[in-house]
């Protein structure tokens, strides 16, 4: 057994009331009216380690997303939709109140808890310039006023928190990379001169971990290295992370270009720039704007350097990541045609994700890529649910399992999902299943012109629910790295993305419906943008699949269908048999064949 994921209770364990007791004494003695206590760490990405994961601390939330703000009378917990269910069992709502967000901004929120004005704190190395910008603008004029703190209240508090991680990079190769750092770092390099900026701050890990050509494990599910780095123009990148990361085989890789400092010494380092100097005000954290403005350097505000080339995958990692779901969808039908061949009956959902890893294992995973889903019957409906051994379900053959899963190979980063019928899955749920499916399927088979963002793309998912008066609360789609994060920026297809699409970005393509206290949905393939042929003068663009794995046609209404879309049903699960059949032997050969049987002879 792999054992990648443990089933402990997140969130479990402390007395929330009186970290918010010990809280608000902090805010008190320091004179402030309120505190913003977010999610994110320095490196502003959406993982984050145990040592930064002050907002679960505070309030035992443990999602992906979110923020909370105190006040002396208020404690209120923002979460968007994917979070409106786990969060109501994670926190005390004696203390803690959950705010619907992004439909309730946090300056209309503090405007209405200080109607008289106040001073609101905030560490500004948790925040982005831009969210201190929002938050400014929209306090104008109530007598609200941002303030940034040196010493962060929590921090004095929790008197147990857990050492910073200090795992050991290792190094990417460069024939799966496609590309070697040299060329990477002269490439960027390149583009800040041509902007006539000086150097560029990257505070992503993931970006840092791809431009250098490494991995870590200072971060579970995602192989980065958390540190911050200065690229100058002339391609040298000075790397502000713990020595004690990298061995003398790495720092060989490295080479002399780039130059490992001690972390606290970025406060100095950025003191003493001169500019022009890149930031990310969508990435960087305010404090690395203050600092800039402070010694009187030039900023140049501007995307992460790295961020958009990280995005357009190249030949050799496209092919890294093609291989990997191959592996991968194999582990998946074995899983699938276990549980067929198992039954419900005496299964729980940690024994399906126990098993799942196994498949993993042999597969060739280094770790999965984030937490597993399995959620039994009602468990499905929580978008984000992570299966515990108090919330734990036995499986029952009249209900859906949701599994939302991946893993993380040498080669390639893997996310997929499946919804499943244990048996004798209620009729009703047949009618939201195949709307979700149709909307998959449209995705699959867009195309369109070059400029288009995944804000167009979006409705093409929902069209078949929102018929029926239906709709899921997330996006439809996130950008997927390459060997590095499953949740990857900037591109993603929801409505808020208006990032064009280029050829080389991978996406996920996972449309849902969700009944709270009965089931979910969710059916998602990993995608590639790529270039397809078109009248001559437009360039056009769609996506190739990546994932293979049947889809579960007991839960299709085959009537519901179009001719197209039974047709891209049925080529889909041929190549799913062409591609996974010679993978597999015996009994799971033999389900694959007859689960991807087409929809004309079922």
């Amino acid at each position: 057994m792999s054992g990648f994921q443990d089933f402990d209770q997140a969130g479990a364990g402390g007395d929330h009331a009186a970290r918010l007791r010990g809280l608000r004494a902090r805010l008190e003695a320091a004179g402030l009216d309120a505190f913003i206590v977010p999610r994110a760490d320095a490196h502003q990405g959406e993982y984050v380690a145990d040592a930064d994961a002050r907002l679960a601390w505070l309030t035992g939330f443990t999602g992906s997303a979110g923020f909370a703000i105190i006040t002396q009378d208020r404690a209120g917990v923002f979460i968007d939709g994917r979070y409106r269910v786990q969060v109501r069992a994670e926190i005390d709502g004696e203390h803690f109140t959950p705010v619907h967000w992004p439909e309730t901004r946090p300056a209309d929120w503090l405007k209405d808890a200080l109607p008289g004005g106040g001073s609101v704190g905030f560490e500004p190395w948790l925040h982005t310039r831009r969210e201190i910008e929002t938050l400014e603008s929209g306090l104008s004029g109530s007598g609200i006023e941002p303030v940034p703190i040196e010493e962060n209240p929590i921090d004095a508090i929790w008197t147990d928190r857990p050492a910073p991680p200090v795992g050991a990079a290792r190094i990417h190769d460069d024939t799966i990379a496609g590309e070697t750092s040299a060329d990477k770092r002269a490439r960027l390099a390149a583009d800040l001169r041509e902007a006539d900026q000086a150097a560029a701050l990257i505070s992503l890990p993931d970006s840092i971990s791809w431009l250098l050509n490494i991995r870590g494990a200072d971060l579970p599910r995602n192989p980065v290295v958390q540190g911050f780095a200065i690229l100058d123009a002339d391609g040298h990148v000075a790397l502000f992370a713990d020595p004690a990361k990298f061995d003398d085989q790495v720092r060989a890789h490295l080479g002399n270009a780039v130059t490992i400092l001690q972390p606290h010494a970025l406060t100095a380092a950025l003191s003493e720039m001169a500019g022009p100097v890149r930031l990310d005000p969508q990435t960087a954290p305010e404090q690395a704007f203050r600092l800039l403005e402070d010694a009187g350097t030039t900023i140049a505000r501007g995307p992460d350097p790295a961020i958009l080339p990280k995005a357009r995958k190249n030949d050799a990692e496209l092919d890294g990541m093609r291989e990997a779901h191959l592996r991968d969808g194999a582990a998946m039908v074995r899983l699938l045609a276990w549980l067929d061949r198992h039954g419900p009956d005496g299964l729980t959902e940690i024994d399906v994700v126990e098993k799942l890893e196994s498949f993993r294992a042999e597969a060739g995973v280094t770790d999965i890529s984030f937490d597993t889903i399995c959620g039994s019957g009602p468990n499905g409906a929580i978008v984000h649910y992570r299966v515990n051994r108090a919330s734990n379900r036995a499986l029952s053959a009249d209900e859906l399992l949701l599994l939302d899963s991946g893993g993380q190979y040498p080669d390639g980063t893997t996310d997929i999902t499946r919804t499943v019928d244990m048996g004798s899955a209620p009729q009703e749920v047949r009618g939201p299943f195949t709307a979700v499916l149709r909307g998959m399927i449209a995705i699959s088979r867009a195309r369109f012109p070059k400029g288009v963002a995944g804000a167009h793309l979006d409705a093409l998912a929902r069209q078949f629910l929102w018929a029926e008066g239906l709709d899921y609360d997330h996006g439809t789609g996130h950008g997927v790295g390459a060997a590095l994060c499953v949740h990857e920026g900037p591109v993603r297809i929801s409505r808020v993305s208006d990032m064009a699409l280029e050829a080389g970005m991978i996406l996920s393509n996972e449309p849902g419906y969700y009944r709270e206290g009965a089931f979910g949905i969710r059916i998602e393939n990993l995608i590639v943008v790529q270039r397809v042929e078109a009248e001559a003068g437009r360039e056009m663009l769609g996506f190739e699949t990546l994932t293979f794995c049947p889809i579960d046609r007991r839960l299709v209404d085959a009537e519901a269908l179009s001719r197209d879309e039974r047709g891209w049903l049925d080529a889909y699960h041929a190549d799913v048999l062409a591609k996974i059949g010679p993978r597999l032997e015996g009994a799971d050969r033999e389900w694959l064949e007859a689960a991807t049987r087409p929809m004309q002879d079922r």
